[in-house]
Parts: structure tokens; C-alpha cells; sequence
């Protein structure tokens, strides 16, 4: 059986993974907050977690893997987007979690096992807040519930902070009904314009970090496998949820694996609105950026590293999927992921070195293993995808044309039929490359191979 070896957070070291029970392995991963599109950086950890969920799945088995992530759909944002809208809060998250789900699927990422949404388990929830305001971890006040954070000796230990330097560099919500500035919310009152359940402390719902806590227990248990997510989560919210969930349940040890991924900038900046390089994943398959090519472009960095998402990236990946895909086509048959790059994935997810050792596979004749390797990775379907297929065109006629105008404007110094050329070709989404001695025609996702008929 292959050995997998992950970067453990909570020890700071790559461990051997060693699952609780190899016949019932289980990951829990946060979710996404129902309210709008997801962003290019929403995506990652989605990506990050199905190239994971798809080495489990190789190494112990499909029917033994159990992947867990949730929808957050009662949350102050969501409040938020239904007062500005006037549209009900149960159709705005109803909208935004099928969106998720398409998006994400354009990227080539499976449906985990179990996909739970938060006001499914708002009984579960209470539950487990009784428990530990029995348990002297949490106390009432005011309609709200708090956890008493230093009642958890271990708190701080996931991020490497103690509670004192948290309090003194953290900005926490100052509440006169606070025992502790670092108590975090349990519970809070809701008024009549807000989504609210009863409970023994009033009409209210549930604060965000109780939900995966209640949702995970509830689905995998108290031990599990993996929990993940992006690194902005570590800390509190991650943190929260070891100290309710341990104190919940001390008789378990919650998740034996974290793994966090960095985050994502474009052009080697972080993604704002204000600097305009912020964008959906929806706006990159709008603007005819195939998924499968924002998926390549995340697979070529490690998950441990910042992402730097550039156009060039984007470009160079779709050259490279064009001819992957042109060559994997031609195979048939069954097979196996090419045994390298499941070595390279098993060493803490380097989809790096999995990225290179396909281009090594891509020089040999081993078609079938190329084809079913790409599958692997998420990268390809059982077929071709159209916007390969329909870029299977000889352009070579027209680039011994377009080589042949600029040879005589180079001489006459009129270069408009050789404009008149590139603009026909841009028009049928055809990239143009000219170097001193060579033109290449590189047909791009918008390809249109009817607009060429008047060059030919």
C-alpha cells in the first residue's frame, strides 16, 4: 500500500498518515458562506482537498473514504445580502450553494460524500452548548452564550499563540457581558428580522465556530481523520472549534491531522476590489477560461505556498492541456495513474513534482497511462473536451500565408495585409506567434474555425 505523508499543523512536521480505521477513513473540510459567488481564492482549498480526496480514495478504496464538507447558510453576511436585496434568506443561500457547486464542479472537484448545511443541525448544536455549560466551559448571559476560552488549557496551541498574546494583538469583540475578551459566541439573540430557533436561552442562532463542530461530530465522530481548510481559518476558527469540540467530547481527539493551504494573489498582488484584480471563478469561465485550466494552474504550485494567479499561467497551462489532451485521446482501455505521480501526490500533496512528471510521461508512448493519470489529477473527463476537440484544425496553410505577407511588407514596408490577417485570425480566436523565422496559429478556447473559411 502506498505511504502517505502529510504536513501535520498541529505538529508542525510532515507525519506518516496513519488513519484511525484504513476501512473507515474521514476528512472534514470548512465550507464555503452561502451569500454570493465563490472567488478565485474560495476555490483553492476546494481543489487542494479533492486532489487529497482522490489519493485517499486510490490508496484505501472509494467505499472507505468519508468526505465531509459544509455550507455555513445562517450567517450575518447572508443577513446582510437579504436586507440589501429584499430577497428571502432561504433562496439567496438556496441560489449561492448550487453556484458553488457548479463552479466548483467546472474545476474538475468531485462532490464530497456528505455535504451538510448548518440549519440542518441547530438541535445538535444546542445540544452540544448545553454540554458545556454543564461541563463549566460555557456560561449564558444576556441571551448570548460564551465559551470560556481559558477553561481550555490547550487553546492556542493549533496557531502557536498563548492566550495572553492573543489578547494583546487580537481584535476582539469588547462585550460588557464578557468574562474574558477572548470568550468567543456560542449563541446570540435574534431579533425579528433575523433567521432565530428557540433555545433554552432564547430565540437566537448559532455563532459560526459551533457549526463544524456540531456537523462533524455528528457525521464522522468524535475522532476523525483529517480536518482542512485555507490558513486564514487557523486562527480563531479552527482554534474554536478544538476547544469546544475537545471539551465536548474530551473522551475523543477530535482531528488527528490539519492541513492548511496558503492563499492565493493575482499578478503578485493580494486580490482586492479596490485594485481591480478581483474575480469569481464564474468571471474566468465567462471570460472562456476552461476549468480545467484554472485547476492546472492551482496544481502547479504547492498547496503550502502562496498561489500567484497570472494571465501567462493561464496561458501556458491551456497550451500544455491542449497537447496532454490531443496526445491521451488516443488512448483506450483501462489503466492506472502513472505511478510517479501518485509518489509525488503521497509526499504531502506536491502537485508540483505530479505536474512535471506528467510532462516526462507526455514524452513516451504510454498513452493510456497518460489519459488516466490526467483523470487522476481531475484534469480530464472520459472524453476530449470541446474546447480541444474543436481546436483540432490544420492551420498550416494559413500560417505559410501569413509567413508570406510579412516577408513582402518587411520588403514594401506596408504591413496592412498582414494586419488584416492577425485581425481576421483574432476575430476567429486564433492566437498569433511570430518570431524572425516562424508564425505559429494557436487556436484559444474561443476558437471559431468557420471565421477562417476567407483565409484559406
Amino acid at each position: 500500500m502506498t505511504t502517505i505523508k502529510l504536513h501535520n499543523t498541529r505538529t508542525r512536521k510532515k507525519e506518516v498518515f496513519e488513519p484511525l480505521n484504513k476501512d473507515d477513513v474521514r476528512m472534514y473540510v470548512c465550507g464555503p458562506t452561502v451569500y454570493d459567488r465563490a472567488h478565485l481564492g474560495n476555490a483553492r482549498p476546494v481543489v487542494v482537498f479533492d486532489v487529497l480526496y482522490r489519493l485517499l480514495r486510490h490508496v484505501y478504496c472509494a467505499d472507505h473514504v468519508t468526505y465531509v464538507r459544509n455550507f455555513t447558510d445562517v450567517d450575518d453576511k447572508i443577513n446582510t445580502r437579504a436586507a440589501e436585496t429584499g430577497r428571502d434568506i432561504s433562496e439567496i443561500t438556496a441560489e449561492t450553494t448550487q453556484w458553488f457547486l457548479d463552479d466548483m464542479g467546472s474545476l474538475g472537484a468531485l462532490e464530497p460524500d456528505q455535504m451538510p448545511r448548518a440549519t440542518q443541525y441547530i438541535p445538535q448544536m444546542v445540544e452540544m452548548i448545553e454540554k458545556l455549560i454543564s461541563d463549566g466551559h460555557a456560561y449564558a448571559v444576556e441571551g448570548h452564550v460564551l465559551f470560556r476560552v481559558r477553561s481550555y488549557q490547550d487553546y492556542g496551541k493549533l496557531s502557536g499563540r498563548s492566550v495572553d498574546d492573543m489578547v494583546a494583538g487580537a481584535r476582539v469583540e469588547v462585550a460588557p457581558y464578557k468574562e474574558d475578551p477572548m470568550d468567543f459566541v456560542l449563541w446570540k439573540p435574534s431579533d425579528d428580522t433575523q433567521p432565530g430557533w428557540d433555545s433554552p436561552w432564547g430565540r437566537g442562532r448559532p455563532g459560526w465556530h459551533i457549526e463544524c463542530s456540531a456537523m462533524s461530530y455528528e457525521l464522522l465522530g468524535e475522532s476523525f481523520d483529517i480536518h482542512g481548510g485555507g490558513n486564514d481559518l487557523m486562527f480563531p476558527h479552527h482554534e474554536n472549534e478544538i476547544a469546544q469540540s475537545c471539551c465536548a467530547h474530551p473522551e475523543g481527539k477530535f482531528a488527528n491531522f490539519w492541513l492548511h493551504n496558503e492563499m492565493l494573489q493575482v499578478e503578485g498582488k493580494k486580490m482586492s476590489k479596490s485594485l481591480g484584480n478581483f474575480f469569481t471563478v464564474k468571471d474566468l469561465l465567462d471570460q472562456g477560461i476552461p476549468g480545467d485550466v484554472i485547476r492546472f494552474v492551482f496544481l502547479s504550485t504547492h498547496y503550502r505556498k502562496p498561489m500567484d494567479w497570472t494571465a501567462e499561467k493561464a496561458r501556458e497551462a491551456e497550451r500544455t492541456l491542449r497537447k496532454w489532451y490531443a496526445q491521451a485521446a488516443q488512448g483506450t482501455g483501462t489503466g492506472d495513474p502513472y505511478a510517479p505521480v501518485v509518489t509525488a501526490l503521497a509526499d504531502d500533496l506536491n502537485t508540483a513534482l505530479a505536474i512535471s512528471e506528467c510532462h516526462q510521461l507526455s514524452l513516451t508512448d504510454d498513452i493510456a497511462n497518460l489519459r488516466y493519470t490526467l483523470q487522476f489529477l481531475g484534469l480530464m473527463e472520459d472524453s476530449v473536451p470541446e474546447w480541444v476537440s474543436s481546436s483540432q484544425v490544420d492551420l498550416s496553410s494559413i500560417e505559410v500565408k501569413l509567413m508570406s505577407a510579412r516577408e513582402t511588407a518587411m520588403q514594401t514596408k506596408d504591413f496592412s495585409e498582414v494586419d488584416r490577417l492577425k485581425t481576421h485570425l483574432a476575430d476567429a480566436g486564433v492566437e498569433v506567434r511570430m518570431s524572425k523565422t516562424a508564425v505559429e496559429l494557436v487556436p484559444t478556447v474561443n476558437f471559431d474555425p468557420a471565421k477562417l473559411e476567407a483565409l484559406k
